[in-house]
């Protein structure tokens, strides 16, 4: 038994002696892997820093790496950002996540689209997504030197600031997108803030220190460092924002900085702010313009507010188009010639050839038209009425054989004056100046007149014959549409003219839009042109009325005036979008030819429409409809 114990003890202690052993051979066997390895890789490094003229020793085989194989290069990647999307910039050398991710492949638009999100998360709040979303893309909202930069302005670090403006003024020296003078201004900018806090931190030659010897020394608009430096003079911090037109330093003005620095910059470098919200209302605003049936107010670039969805294209219904029947007025006797809304939209006026003009007040909420008053004791039919810019005076003609002008009082509801020049006279047109003070008017007989509110004759031109009559905004030039198929400017200041538009038919009505830019004319056996009057061009002829001879009456509609309206000699009423030949509605109700149509300039949903048949028509939204 104690034989069997030594033995099997001795046999354990050779076991043991043997493992002690191949485990010395193994340690002693890495060791020697490892003393090989740092030598190859010391050799190596020898080799490949060694001059060029030194002995070379056999090139060896490096061991194959495990990562993933590089792509070939792609023309688009040579267009890759180093930093914020912006190309490299002064032979700057693109830095470690500046590209995307190893098999994620954006183009620049997409590149473009991944910074426009992130600046918009973080504006609402949600940094931990915006950055998780740059991490992703491998992209950067700014350039680096552009970050900081902004985030010592806007902590007032006004010594740090200017250093990290050398740094973009180096990055942006050789950039063609940047004028030399745009670098200066940013630094102006940056200084005049600095100053202006010294100012009003109270630390006085802390800011003569920056006017001397950092603001003067740019040699940039001298005259505002003239006026910066007598703020000097100032008793407290109150003057010195009133008089520099300063908010105060503060996170206000600070942004204010960053603000005029960015319209400098190239976006690459630093986005503006907002940058996705302003896209987002140019987009609507462009789409509201383009809409078919958008008469209401479009929206301005806001980017805080944008009044319809982003989830689809913006169509408006046609059911909150005035193209719906909503009232027949039939108080008059005889053919209704024409008719014209106040200034204010509250107000409906129409001439007729019962030798009547009838006041009509418009209820907004209920969209109806109330008689008030007939302005009577015309000897002649009512062809033509023009309202004052003021609204105060209405003004009302009569065919071609007639010699004279009403005027009439509006806030009184009395003739002011009964305006007879001759009794050869025929006084068909009139316009009102902006000023509401004085009037043309003329007739097809070689009558063309300026005169007072009173009536007094103040000039005229003689031989011309008259079909039409605008004011320019300019309250000097006359635009006259002539029996020669012409329309011409006359100035009353110098009695000069000039010809604008060449016709090949007669022009038998004319209408300005409020904008001085477009005229909109009704011609003889034409129908309805548009013309731009400052190019003097020919825009769009539009397309559907019967027009022969008789004199109808077209108007531009809408909030920005997108629509033309137009009667027309079959009975209908004839609605385009100012941007289309086609009409976009056509609007049967009336019975004989539609003579004239006036569009309410201040309630967009209505328009009304004359006619031979008697009857006024008040057009509007569906939802109104009786």
């Amino acid at each position: 038994m104690k034989v069997r114990t030594a033995v099997t003890s001795l046999g354990r202690g050779v076991e043991a002696v043997e493992a002690d052993a191949a485990g010395t051979l193994v340690i002693s066997a890495l060791r020697r892997a490892r003393l090989a390895g740092a030598a190859e890789r010391a050799s190596l490094a020898s080799t490949d820093s060694g001059d060029e003229g030194a002995g070379h020793r056999p090139p060896r085989k490096r061991s194959r790496r495990l990562s993933p194989p590089a792509r070939p290069a792609r023309p688009a990647d040579m267009h890759q950002p180093c930093t914020n999307g912006a190309p490299h910039v002064n032979g700057d050398a693109p830095r470690n996540g500046d590209l995307p991710p190893p098999g994620l492949r954006m183009t620049q638009t997409d590149q473009e689209i991944v910074r426009l999100i992130g600046q918009h998360l973080i504006s609402i709040g949600l940094e931990r997504s915006a950055t998780l979303l740059m991490e992703e893309s491998g992209l950067h909202l700014e350039h680096p030197a552009a970050a900081t930069f902004r985030q010592h302005v806007l902590a007032g670090d006004w010594v740090k600031a200017d250093h990290d403006l050398r740094a973009l003024h180096d990055l942006l020296r050789d950039s063609p997108h940047v004028e030399p003078h745009n670098l200066a201004e940013m630094k102006f900018v940056v200084l005049e803030q600095k100053y202006l806090e010294h100012l009003e931190a109270g630390r006085v030659l802390d800011a003569l220190h920056v006017l001397r010897n950092e603001l003067t020394p740019l040699q940039y608009d001298t005259p505002r460092v003239h006026r910066l430096s007598a703020l000097m003079m100032c008793a407290d911090a109150g003057e010195l924002q009133a008089r520099a037109h300063w908010p105060g330093g503060g996170a206000l003005s600070r942004a204010a900085v960053l603000a005029r620095v960015q319209a400098v910059l190239p976006p690459a470098l630093m986005m503006a702010p907002g940058r996705l919200r302003a896209l987002l209302a140019q987009a609507a605003a462009q789409q509201a313009a383009r809409c078919r049936f958008h008469a209401a107010p479009r929206p301005a670039p806001a980017p805080d507010h944008i009044p319809f969805t982003l989830l689809a294209d913006h169509h408006c219904s046609p059911d909150h188009f005035p193209i719906h029947s909503l009232q027949v007025l039939n108080e008059h006797c005889d053919e209704v010639w024409y008719c014209k809304w106040s200034p204010d939209g509250m107000r409906l006026a129409s001439g007729s050839k019962d030798n009547t003009v009838m006041i009509w007040d418009f209820d907004p909420v209920a969209k109806r038209l109330s008689f008030r008053k007939s302005l009577e004791g015309h000897t002649y039919g009512v062809s033509f009425l023009s309202w004052s810019p003021d609204g105060r005076y209405l003004i009302a003609a009569g065919p071609e054989d007639c010699p004279d002008l009403w005027i009439w009082n509006m806030e009184t509801e009395q003739l002011h004056l009964k305006m007879t020049h001759s009794q050869e006279d025929s006084l068909t047109a009139v316009a009102w100046h902006a000023m509401s003070d004085k009037f043309v008017c003329g007739g097809a007989r070689g009558q063309f007149y300026h005169c007072s509110l009173d009536g007094t004759l103040i000039n005229s031109w003689d031989g011309v014959r008259v079909n039409a009559l605008c004011c320019r905004a300019d309250g000097r030039s006359v635009l006259a549409a002539d029996t020669h198929h012409r329309v011409r400017a006359y100035d009353f200041t110098d009695l000069t003219d000039r010809n604008l538009i060449q016709e090949e038919h007669a022009v038998m009505a004319m209408t300005l839009n409020a904008a001085d830019s477009l005229l909109l004319l009704n011609v003889a056996n034409q129908g309805v042109h548009l013309w731009d009057i400052r190019a003097r061009a020919l825009v769009r002829r539009f397309r559907g009325l019967s027009q022969g001879h008789f004199t109808i009456h077209a108007c531009f509609g809408g909030a920005h005036q997108d629509f033309i309206a137009s009667g027309s000699e079959d009975n209908k009423v004839y609605i385009w979008h100012i941007s289309g030949e086609e009409p976009i509605a056509v609007i049967s109700g009336h019975t004989r030819c539609v003579n004239c149509v006036s569009w309410n300039p201040v309630h967009h949903d209505v328009l009304v429409s004359a006619s031979d048949d008697y009857s006024l028509r008040l057009w509007g939204p569906r939802t109104h409809q009786s």
